[in-house]
């Protein structure tokens, strides 16, 4: 790229190099651009040659070549020796720009914007290019080009980003309306999922998506896409939304409840809307929850919310949705390979909470179903508010905690002096444990105490998953 647009003449005056040396080189012999006649930094003759030029005069009165071992540098401080001009400096002198064609220069544009142009064509680009407007206009172009090719890492957004941010600003300037602190997780939890579908194409919208739960103790399962899924989560959001006096996507459904056939409805309602657009109903229906629990000023909490065969109070309710909806954001990121992060520890342990407290109702079902037995020593429930059996549930990390769980009746007290068993678990698997996606028995390995109440505790968590 150098040689064809470059003369030997101009490239030799723009250094003034005529020491004599030229006329000893090869014919054709490549010389760096800016040596100064072969003299390098510092008044060295080339790279073996003693100081101050002696090789230089020994090369044009026909003497013998001086020593190949380099003798030992004088400082100027320590002689008569003058500080190197800028002829002498070589490389660090100003380089006079060449005269080159106009399209010459515009075929260096390139090679400019890379910065692989030698110091003389890069100045003679630079200074076309601030006569010539289409060049100029190129250069910043391809200039703008390289910096995308110089990405020092991922364009993937850190997932917690967001959360930073947004705590940073409440910090610095709280909401006019805030979000009660028992919606906070729904809140967040919704918002990641959002951000997740964001980019969605059609063709991940069609992804397949396989749901798994625990029911009657046996392993179920059901195949879907991803807009199957939001349309799920839309579904079964839409109880709440129906106890806050919202609109109810499956109020045409009749009598549907429960969140398995409410979602049955909606997916056979002739009014699913097709593909991705399901994503703009849920998202319009999770802000209005956000909103409405949020102009409540928090009073709302208590308020029930039906589930068909059992009720919760609305901050419980608002607290089962921001699971569930974690859960399914991960069967969705599982499903286009994408990485998606649990929830921060501080709403992970709210959740956990939830599903302690919930865990004592769910033993007493499943001994109305038979599913499990009483203690052979403990028939009978004990009365509420009395001690009885107790399960001591410790979750480990950074939302864990411990809960003792009363084994023989719902309105029992937790009892350290009665422990039977202890079940200790990380709190992510705890939770799919409760998802249905970690299976009971493979939580109670090495798990110590009375095996029949760890094992109805365990069955009793998985079953707290639904579809």
């Amino acid at each position: 790229m150098n040689g064809p647009h470059r003369s030997e003449g101009a490239h030799e005056n723009a250094h003034g190099a005529a020491d004599g040396r030229r006329g000893e080189e090869a014919p054709g012999k490549h010389r760096e651009s800016g040596t100064g006649g072969g003299r390098g930094p510092a008044g060295s003759a080339g790279r073996f040659g003693p100081p101050g030029g002696g090789a230089a005069g020994a090369g044009r009165s026909g003497a013998a070549p001086g020593p190949r071992i380099p003798t030992p540098r004088t400082s100027v401080e320590d002689g008569a020796l003058s500080p190197p001009g800028l002829a002498d400096l070589g490389d660090l002198a100003p380089v006079p720009p060449l005269d080159l064609s106009h399209d010459v220069l515009k075929s260096l544009l390139g090679a400019w914007a890379l910065t692989a142009c030698p110091a003389a064509e890069a100045a003679a680009v630079e200074e076309h290019l601030g006569d010539c407007g289409a060049c100029a206009d190129e250069a910043r172009r391809l200039r703008e080009a390289v910096g995308l090719l110089h990405q020092p890492e991922s364009l993937d957004l850190d997932p917690g980003l967001r959360t930073r941010v947004l705590e940073s600003c409440l910090r610095r300037r709280p909401p006019r309306i805030p979000v009660p602190d028992w919606a906070a997780p729904y809140d967040a939890e919704t918002a990641r999922l959002d951000a997740l579908l964001q980019d969605f194409k059609d063709a991940d919208w069609r992804a397949p998506v396989e749901l798994r739960w625990f029911e009657n103790d046996v392993p179920a399962g059901r195949t879907t896409t991803v807009a199957g899924v939001i349309a799920h989560l839309l579904a079964v959001d839409g109880m709440v939304t129906a106890a806050l006096g919202l609109a109810d996507p499956v109020a045409r459904a009749g009598d549907a409840a429960g969140p398995a056939r409410r979602t049955e409805a909606y997916w056979r309602s002739a009014h699913l809307p097709p593909e991705h657009a399901v994503r703009g109903a849920w998202r319009e229906q999770s802000h209005a929850l956000v909103r409405t629990v949020s102009f409540t000023g928090g009073r709302a909490g208590g308020l029930p919310v039906s589930y068909g065969e059992f009720t919760l109070p609305l901050h419980d309710a608002m607290l089962d949705r921001a699971f569930e909806c974690w859960v399914h954001a991960e069967d969705i990121a599982k499903a286009v390979d994408y990485p998606y992060a649990a929830p921060t520890p501080r709403h992970l342990h709210r959740m956990i909470d939830l599903a302690a407290r919930v865990l004592p109702t769910v033993l007493a079902e499943r001994r109305r179903a038979g599913l499990s037995e009483p203690a052979r020593h403990t028939p009978h429930l004990v009365p509420a508010g009395a001690p009885g059996r107790s399960l001591r549930l410790e979750i480990e990390g950074d939302a864990g905690g411990e809960w003792l769980i009363p084994l023989d009746s719902p309105a029992a007290r937790g009892s350290a002096e009665l422990e039977v068993a202890r079940v200790v678990l990380d709190g992510v698997e705890f939770c799919k444990l409760a998802a249905g996606h970690v299976s009971p028995e493979d939580a109670a390995a090495g798990q110590q105490g009375d095996r029949r109440a760890i094992r109805d505790v365990l069955y009793a968590a998985a079953s707290l998953s639904r579809m």
